[in-house]
């Protein structure tokens, strides 16, 4: 029976921020799509219904011009669909070919997950999320769009976070929104400042991609796809180190299965972006009167795919909240789907799965959380540890 979308007035957005999980299971009970009053937007929670958004573009459209992705970054490939997005993100993909993630990202990632590590590796505690996901996610970052040394990690950092934000900002605070605008404009600085060196050499950076690309990119479209990197580019990898090291010291049998066969490094990280995915949901608009599952939805909806719902949908995974290396292999949709599907995917899997954890399990001997300082998580649109407090062996 197909029903009008239900609308929850009762779910706080503190709520979702805090531990979004218990409303996800709500939402997921009710409806293919329910309205939640806080956020101010359908959600779609059902991971069978979300393979069905991502495989109809023509009715559920990236395009929105009044999307917050748009007012604060500008309109970037994220919200385009059909040839306009084909053809921008052909642009970046020369980037993350393959040989180049072999032959040139690999030996930088490596370089830099040591030079990190060096720095803390006789302190015998850290917060991870300062000493070492951050910088490593930001400068990883940094080298793979191009920015010279002048750039910051924690400039970096600050400037994803104010775009995350903003971009998230569902409940409206003003504030918000004018700091992710305040963000994208020293970001369109740097680009600025970035591009005569990359227009004079072309390199496997994404800047140069853009620029020597076959499609010709106006400076916005630059602009703003670069923000869009930059928004999600950053948090995806920090929040998966982060999750993929919390998922495997709260479970040490699965940790001594990693440490007799390494090459499992990968199925863990697979796992924790699963159970915890870093990119929770992202908009869509319903672009004409439709179906979804068992709810009816009206064209000019503005729609959450709650990937981070989906990926514990337990009609879709046995024991959904756990976290579980020895899981049947399955997909999930913490990459996303469809032609949206995350361009960054494998240098995601290269710089967390092959080099950065494995090698923070290898350097730092009984490796454990810290016992007095307690793990924090927070957010729903994007969502990772916050705080992961640390102790080892020196």
């Amino acid at each position: 029976m197909h029903t009008v979308i239900p609308n929850l007035s009762d779910i706080a957005f503190e709520d979702l921020m805090t531990d979004p999980y218990p409303a996800f299971d709500r939402i997921r009970s009710l409806a293919s799509a329910v309205w939640v009053d806080s956020a101010r937007i359908a959600l779609v929670t059902r991971f069978d219904d979300i393979q069905h958004v991502e495989r109809n573009a023509q009715i559920f459209a990236s395009t929105n011009p009044g999307s917050l992705m748009n007012t604060v970054m500008g309109h970037s490939l994220m919200r385009k669909d059909g040839a306009d997005h084909l053809a921008e993100r052909r642009a970046i993909e020369p980037a993350f070919r393959p040989d180049i993630i072999l032959n040139h990202w690999h030996p930088k990632m490596t370089d830099l997950a040591d030079r990190l590590i060096s720095q803390f590796e006789s302190r015998g505690e850290v917060d991870l999320f300062d000493a070492f996901a951050a910088p490593m996610a930001a400068l990883g970052l940094r080298e793979l769009l191009g920015f010279g040394d002048d750039v910051s990690w924690q400039d970096m950092c600050r400037w994803s976070q104010a775009l995350m934000d903003g971009v998230g900002n569902y409940d409206g605070d003003a504030e918000v929104t004018t700091q992710g605008k305040a963000a994208a404009k020293a970001l369109a600085d740097q680009i600025d400042r970035s591009l005569p060196f990359h227009r004079a050499d072309a390199n496997p950076s994404i800047l140069s991609c853009m620029v020597h690309a076959e499609s010709h990119h106006s400076t916005d479209q630059i602009r703003a796809n670069i923000n869009v990197i930059v928004g999600g580019g950053l948090n995806e990898p920090r929040d998966a180190i982060l999750t993929t090291v919390l998922g495997l010291l709260s479970h040490p049998q699965q940790l001594d299965q990693l440490r007799a066969d390494p090459k499992l490094f990968l199925a863990a990280f697979e796992e924790a972006i699963r159970w915890v995915s870093p990119i929770g949901m992202y908009p869509r608009r319903v672009a004409q009167d439709t179906v979804l599952g068992d709810a009816k939805l009206s064209e000019g909806t503005q729609i959450g795919i709650c990937v981070g719902a989906a990926n514990r949908d337990p009609a879709r995974f046995s024991n959904p909240n756990s976290f579980d290396i020895n899981r049947k292999r399955q997909k999930h949709l913490a990459f996303g789907a469809g032609p949206h599907f995350c361009a960054g995917t494998a240098i995601a899997r290269k710089m967390v799965g092959e080099i950065a954890v494995p090698m923070l399990f290898s350097r730092l001997k009984n490796l454990r959380l810290h016992p007095d300082k307690p793990v924090r998580e927070r957010g729903w649109v994007f969502r990772g540890p916050v705080a992961l407090p640390l102790q080892w062996d020196v």
